[in-house]
């Protein structure tokens, strides 16, 4: 081998072994790291139990029994107006009954201020659905199928008034006729007994007013039609209501002023014809 290539072989040894310790001074250099553990603390919650809403309850809902229940709830979230197990044992059954003013999701904590307990003068205002309206009018016995209309029974309302005629003689005449006025309404109260109280009422309820769920006009189709003549109340089966049945108010009513031929009805050539708003 020729002194040249023995030289280069030489200086890559020496080089080589001064790189090896270099990096061997580094490493010994690097403190070493120490291993850090993750810590887990685990914290204590005292809880208690809330009454809250086992469904979604919505505006007029009659609360039951099933509609509550108690569940755990962090002591530290429970604020005022929550009701507790311990401080109030018997929420459940005290709050049956009660009417929901503002809604309420399932599992939402229950306030007394969104449902209207019994006796409240806000009572009627939460029974009634939204867009309706309550109005009272007088029944007796006889007007009411002997007393077994109860609250949230459905019923028809029937006007009884007197027409005046003008016989063929020309002499003015009267006679007793009765119309449905409207159908499929909703009884909301008899006298002061509710819809929420009607479960613990007995077989029937003889009263002087009930008061009835209805939309605005025909608010006052029954407003006048108490003032035209006396007002009956037909109960219907349970079969036969709800929102699908037609309603067939006479607001029609309203223009005539109280009788589909204005009240007089007048006899030519033998045959009865109108007078009045409806008649020729």
């Amino acid at each position: 081998m020729s002194p040249v290539r023995l030289i280069i072989l030489i200086g890559a040894a020496i080089a080589a072994i001064a790189a090896a310790f270099l990096v061997r001074n580094l490493v010994d250099a690097t403190p070493s790291q120490p291993v850090q553990s993750t810590v887990v603390e685990t914290v204590e919650v005292s809880e208690t139990k809330v009454l809250v809403a086992a469904r979604d309850l919505m505006i007029g809902d009659v609360v039951t029994v099933d509609d509550l229940e108690w569940a755990d709830w962090p002591e530290d979230n429970v604020v005022e107006g929550y009701l507790t197990e311990e401080s109030s044992p018997e929420a459940i059954e005290e709050w049956a009954g009660t009417v929901v003013r503002i809604p309420m999701f399932e599992l939402e904590p229950i306030l007394t201020k969104k449902l209207v307990a019994k006796g409240d003068t806000g009572t009627m205002a939460a029974l009634v659905k939204p867009g309706m309206r309550a109005i009272s009018v007088e029944i007796s016995t006889e007007s009411a199928s002997g007393g077994f209309i109860l609250p949230n029974d459905y019923v028809d309302v029937i006007m009884t008034y007197q027409m005046t005629f003008v016989g063929p003689d020309g002499a003015p005449a009267e006679q007793t006729t009765s119309e449905t006025i409207l159908q499929n309404v909703r009884v909301l109260a008899i006298d002061q007994i509710h819809t929420k109280d009607s479960e613990t009422e007995g077989p029937y309820q003889v009263g002087n007013t009930a008061t009835l769920e209805v939309n605005n006009k025909e608010a006052e189709l029954i407003a006048l039609a108490e003032r035209k003549g006396r007002l009956t109340l037909s109960l219907r089966p349970w079969s036969d209501v709800g929102d699908t049945f037609e309603r067939d108010a006479r607001v029609d009513l309203l223009e005539t002023g109280g009788s589909s031929n204005g009240g007089i009805k007048i006899y030519r050539s033998g045959k009865a014809t109108s007078a009045g708003p409806g008649g020729s």
